[in-house]
């Protein structure tokens, strides 16, 4: 007979968040913590099946002792911390940075941006006119001429159009906040393809493919995780998109249905989001044992066999 490994008991700590003791199991991060309490912290960046990137900034809290706001998404829980999730210090914050980023990008799909606008008297437009990112190349233009000062009132960036180049999904990275989420599911946390990254630095920074070639010519193997994680609709399936430029979006006839992928024995679980009985997207749960919300290019994309293509009218 083996003696079997006993598992190590897991440490409870104790800390308080918003004048309310609370016990949490070491390791866990103050944004679960938080969640489990019913206090609604908003996260953009943050994926529940990703490592955090602590990129976006909207999750912070303050702590008692540290001389910075913190990211719930990543701060693990200590004992004795003393959290304040909704103080001056941290409404502020999250108020400039929500209109920074509603004044650089495009978060009109962003879900919970309205909601987190009126909530912390978030204003974009007081920065003036939007300043959308500008498409690749664009910076890289020659300056020819007298140089003159840039006018503050003029955004000095050119935006730049939705990439339609595959029938499968569209990237629009006039909607990207840089939260490099999708980087992540491409490469090494899921998918190991590294199809994609970021490119440039400073406000040049964007994601690309490698080399910057056409998707097409790419190392992308059209899974579409990155889809799955992307929230902000930078990166959206064609048939969505199409439904969204034809003015026929209409969450109000939209249902989703539950089903098991038939392409091969894995066990993956799909999410059918059909809209006038037509499926405009497949995800999966984040929380299935099997995809932990990934899947492959037939799982996700291989509904157009049971219904008509969508015949592109551009």
């Amino acid at each position: 007979m083996t003696d079997e490994p006993t598992a190590t008991p897991t440490r409870t700590v104790q800390l308080t968040v918003d004048g309310t003791t609370v016990h949490a199991a070491e390791g866990d991060r103050l944004l679960d913590v938080c969640r489990a309490l019913g206090t609604d912290v908003p996260t953009l960046c943050f994926g529940d099946t990703l490592t955090p990137r602590n990129a976006c900034r909207v999750c912070v809290v303050e702590l008692d002792g540290s001389r910075t706001l913190v990211p719930s998404c990543s701060r693990p829980v200590e004992d004795g911390q003393v959290v304040h999730t909704d103080s001056e210090r941290v409404r502020h914050s999250r108020k400039l940075v929500l209109e920074l980023l509603g004044s650089s990008v495009d978060l009109s799909l962003t879900e919970g941006v309205a909601s987190w606008n009126e909530r912390y008297g978030a204003d974009p437009d007081r920065f003036g006119p939007p300043a959308e990112p500008a498409a690749a190349g664009e910076r890289d233009r020659p300056i020819t001429g007298e140089h003159h000062a840039p006018d503050p009132g003029h955004a000095a960036t050119v935006a730049q159009p939705p990439k339609v180049d595959n029938p499968l999904y569209v990237r629009d990275y006039g909607k990207c906040i840089l939260c490099f989420k999708c980087v992540d599911a491409c490469g090494e946390q899921w998918q190991n393809t590294f199809a994609i990254s970021a490119a440039g630095r400073g406000f040049d920074a964007r994601i690309a493919t490698e080399f910057d070639v056409p998707l097409t010519d790419s190392a992308c193997v059209y899974c579409g995780n990155c889809i799955a994680v992307c929230p902000t609709g930078a990166l959206v399936p064609t048939a969505e998109f199409d439904l969204r430029a034809a003015g026929n979006w209409a969450p109000e006839r939209q249902h989703e249905t539950t089903t098991v992928c038939p392409y091969c024995g894995v066990g993956c679980n799909l999410t059918l989001h059909v809209q006038d009985n037509e499926i405009f997207k497949v995800s999966s749960p984040s929380d299935h044992s099997v995809t932990h919300g990934n899947l492959c290019i037939k799982g996700r994309f291989g509904y157009v066999h049971v219904q008509p293509p969508r015949r592109r009218t551009d």
